[in-house]
């Protein structure tokens, strides 16, 4: 969205898709799930007042607006791509089945996850802790517009310090709301690893997968450690 009010912002949308590319070409399997946030503002006023279901439902095809412009800017970048979805849209996207998910990030393609889990009532947190865990990712990568997990909301505290290393209990037991409560289930009762990071910072994607210390680690190890703080 970048500064606009809603819709995509072309520059923001190159950007990741330059990021994306690089680390592709670093070996680095890579599957992405995207939100609808961005387009779904602009219906914002029309949605008012409509079921959850019907609402939720419009949420998935704005994941679809956006995971077919990401798309379209990572073929432009070289990256070759699938785009599977939760929902039958066989004009413009495969069906979501696993097997073929894991073959074609074994083929090096970009797999782009759209539609959410195709269900109403699920968040599209919960369609990334889903698809993670179904084709076997080491790691769930949470890009957002901060550069971690913080004691509390640091532009509302300025004293909110922020974690480089958490225990997945700490983050319930603190309330931090790193993801909903049904995406981060999925991940403890698994043991999937969460890294939350600003995706907005040039570099961090690949520094990340290079190994370096970026954002906050989420862990799930048996003993259980001091959050680490920056």
């Amino acid at each position: 969205m970048g500064s606009k009010q809603f819709g995509i912002d072309e520059n923001v949308l190159t950007g990741y898709a330059d990021e994306i590319r690089q680390c592709v070409e670093h070996g680095v399997e890579l599957a992405i799930v995207i939100g609808g946030g961005n387009i779904f503002r602009g219906v914002n006023n029309a949605s008012k007042g409509m079921t959850r279901s019907h609402a939720d439902y419009m949420g998935m095809l704005a994941t679809m607006i956006n995971a077919m412009a990401l798309q379209d800017a990572l073929e432009q970048e070289g990256v070759h791509t699938r785009l599977q979805s939760s929902l039958n849209m066989d004009e413009i996207a495969e069906p979501f089945i696993r097997r073929r998910a894991v073959r074609h990030l074994e083929k090096g393609r970009v797999v782009i996850f759209g539609a959410g889990t195709g269900n109403p009532y699920f968040t599209t947190d919960t369609a990334a802790a889903l698809r993670s865990l179904e084709i076997e990712a080491d790691v769930i990568l949470k890009g957002t517009r901060v550069d971690g997990i913080y004691s509390a909301d640091p532009e509302k505290d300025p004293h909110a310090v922020r974690f480089t290393r958490i225990h997945g209990q700490d983050v319930i037991s603190r309330d931090l709301k790193v993801m909903d409560m049904t995406a981060f289930t999925l991940c403890k009762e698994s043991d999937m690893p969460i890294i939350v990071f600003n995706m907005d910072t040039g570099g961090n994607l690949l520094r990340l997968v290079k190994g370096e210390s970026v954002g906050t680690f989420v862990h799930w190890s048996k003993n259980a450690e001091e959050p680490v703080v920056a």
